[in-house]
């Protein structure tokens, strides 16, 4: 039996087929269609089954990875959504956190977004409660059923309902969620209790508006996906990957897409955690860099972080992700010299249509692909032949941004590639430096595409040594796909000083959030034995604006008491902020995980070799454009590198799903799991 793991990108979709039985491995690639993704998620399923010759009836289970809910937000081909809140917060959205960009003064050229649920549909409903949780004026229900009514007759396709104070009591958002129904099945309507039950209005209404405004095209992409599934006598488990890197059911994304809008990266940061681990170096940085954009990520002692809040494009969304920076940097991203003289790259893309211009599809502006076409580090062919690439329409392309910088066109070319390089620097140090971390105390772990072309000159730049490139960095999002576990949680507002807690009162609390993770990890079919339920609370200092979110051991809160979340807390201030305070300290929300494992991936060891690679090269000849000048880069077939093999720099290495570029005065060892860990000479 097979599994198998999709991971659609914007320019590729990424396929990664395994044994169950033998563990063995194999991923390839197919076009992404943008237009419906299920297209190009089926024609891969065929691709990666007709090369291994399988039969795609083998197939037990299929796990995806997806970008629909982001591009909805993105491109705005969201739903037309309603929203429900309490009467006179009617423009919650508007009012929002008062936030601009920086810098300062930024704000002059800020265009605020319209919110995902405009004002004329938007209602409020006559009912107030507490924060307490206590009814203070009862719902109206017949002037709620009349709001509904008009907001539907307008062509509203989605409904929120988020009133003031409900994550202390939902009984009006349920009960304003039956009348709904009850006018219309057919209309998907979403309660701010069932996705995001803790305090802060703003930050809730607006996650579960998201969730709204993404639900429709999520469920009418989902059904695509089970009708191509059954055309072709697929029955297997399909399961879609959230934005934390866990797994949910077809039926939980359609209900709650919101928690997939950064689905696709996490396969990335999980996969790269993995393998870190595995090859002995438990602290990574990842750079997953695709033809459109690049997400970079940090792993400390083998664990990635989880952030509570992200952003998708301009809107900030709380809802559980691992920590991811994406920038427009990519291998189709476009050069252009605008009116300042000065060179810039991205974050403008030429995607998959037409593409760079080497891909002969069209394209004409200069791109990162064609500027590494141009100085020799890319072949003329991808994908293990089966794409020729077009160097001389590379060479137009780049030189018409030589022309307007007045140099020759490797120069040109050199230039577009530092300065992508240095794109992706300033992101490593906004997962790095601005979080406390030092990038030289981290190896630098390339994935995607582009990634291993630009890996060894990042690691010169951020000091992250050894830069690991995996056996297969093309699809190994992908393949992360198949370490992810089945995962939920569920959470509660609970904001009390610690001074004035009893110990008994936060384990009882926490271990009734834990009943919830227990019964729903049993609807979901997970065997008792694999299932894991971790526990969170989040603290801050009396009256801070922000919290922090602190994993919490159990018996360790019964032997030590509720002292040991203060100095946890005081460990993890310091090391973000700098400082701690001899200050009070309170918990605001607490939290429940629920972990259903899933069989562990292993990448197999093999028996070393010598250090002589020489065997691996196939192009003794090939020169490469470096410091201002050409040099000897012999080309090395991935596939024919052993444990133990040395690369010298210069070399350009190939494969089917990616290249990578060992630069002058570097050299890279294959290791025992077939990664290649790039190094500076000695």
């Amino acid at each position: 039996m097979y599994r198998v793991a999709v991971d659609v990108g914007g320019t590729f979709t990424d396929i990664v087929l395994q044994n169950e039985e033998t563990g063995e491995i194999y991923g390839t690639k197919t076009p992404s269609t943008t237009n419906d993704q299920s297209i190009g998620l089926m024609s891969g399923i065929k691709k990666v089954c007709e090369e291994r010759n399988v039969n795609i009836e083998e197939i037990r289970s299929i796990i995806h990875g997806t970008t629909v809910a982001t591009n909805a937000v993105l491109e705005e081909k969201g739903a037309k959504v309603g929203l429900i809140t309490t009467e006179g917060f009617e423009q919650i959205l508007h009012v929002a956190r008062s936030w601009t960009p920086a810098p300062i003064s930024a704000w002059m050229g800020f265009h605020k977004p319209d919110p995902l649920a405009d004002l004329i549909y938007t209602r409020g409903a006559k009912e107030r409660i507490t924060a307490q949780g206590d009814v203070y004026a009862e719902l109206d229900e017949a002037d709620v059923r009349e709001k509904i009514t008009d907001l539907y007759n307008k062509g509203v396709e989605s409904l929120t309902v988020g009133l003031l104070n409900s994550y202390a009591n939902p009984s009006h958002e349920q009960k304003i969620q039956e009348i709904a129904m009850s006018i219309d099945p057919e209309i998907p309507v979403t309660i701010s209790y069932d996705i995001l039950p803790e305090f802060r209005e703003y930050e809730r209404t607006l996650t579960t508006v998201m969730n709204s405004y993404v639900r429709p095209p999520m469920q009418h992409y989902l059904t695509n996906i089970e009708s191509k599934l059954k055309d072709e006598k697929v029955k297997s488990r399909i399961s879609i990957v959230r934005s934390d890197g866990g797994l949910m059911s077809i039926p939980a994304a359609s209900s709650r897409p919101v928690h997939t809008m950064l689905s696709g990266p996490s396969g990335g940061v999980t996969a790269s955690a993995m393998i870190g681990v595995q090859a002995g170096y438990e602290n990574v940085i990842s750079f997953d860099m695709g033809g459109t954009s690049t997400d970079v990520s940090l792993t400390h002692a083998g664990k990635p972080k989880v952030s509570r809040e992200t952003k998708i494009g301009v809107f900030p969304v709380k809802a559980p992700s691992l920590e991811v920076e994406s920038i427009g940097a990519g291998g189709g991203s476009i050069a252009h010299v605008p009116m300042t003289g000065a060179l810039r790259v991205g974050p403008q893309s030429a995607g998959s249509t037409p593409g760079p211009a080497c891909y002969g599809r069209g394209g004409t502006e200069p791109t990162v692909t064609d500027a590494n076409v141009v100085l020799g580090y890319l072949p003329p062919s991808l994908v293990g032949g089966e794409m020729k690439l077009d160097v001389e329409k590379s060479m137009e392309a780049v030189q018409s941004v030589a022309e307007r910088l007045n140099v020759d066109v490797y120069a040109a070319a050199k230039g577009i590639y530092d300065i992508v390089n240095e794109n992706m620097y300033g992101a490593i140090r906004v997962v790095s430096v601005e979080k406390g971390y030092d990038p030289r105390e981290f190896s630098l772990l390339a994935l995607g595409g582009a990634g291993p072309l630009h890996a060894n000159a990042l690691g010169k730049l951020s000091g992250s040594f050894p830069v690991i490139i995996p056996p297969m960095p093309g699809v190994l999002s992908a393949l992360g796909f198949l370490q992810s576990v089945i995962r939920n949680e569920f959470s509660k507002t609970f904001i009390h000083l610690l001074s004035a807690l009893q110990v008994e009162t936060v384990l009882s609390e926490l271990r009734e959030l834990g009943d919830n993770c227990t019964n729903w990890l049993s609807e979901e079919g997970v065997p008792e034995a694999q299932r894991t339920v971790k526990h969170e609370v989040d603290v801050r200092y009396y009256r801070q604006g922000h919290e922090i979110p602190i994993e919490l051991n159990m018996e360790e809160i019964r032997e030590k008491g509720l002292v040991a979340i203060k100095e946890k807390f005081d460990d993890i201030h310091e090391k973000a902020y700098g400082f701690k305070m001899d200050s009070e300290v309170e918990i605001v929300n607490i939290r429940a995980v629920a972990l259903g494992e899933v069989k562990a991936l292993k990448l197999p060891s093999n028996e070393a070799g010598s250090e002589d690679a020489s065997d691996a090269i196939i192009d003794k000849e090939h020169q490469a454009y470096f410091e201002k000048e050409f040099l000897n880069t012999p080309i090395y077939a991935r596939e024919l590198l052993k444990p133990n093999n040395k690369v010298h720099g210069p070399a350009i290495i190939i494969q089917k799903d990616s290249t990578t570029l060992v630069m002058p005065g570097n050299v890279g060892v294959v290791d025992q799991y077939m990664n290649l860990l790039i190094k500076e000479e000695a």
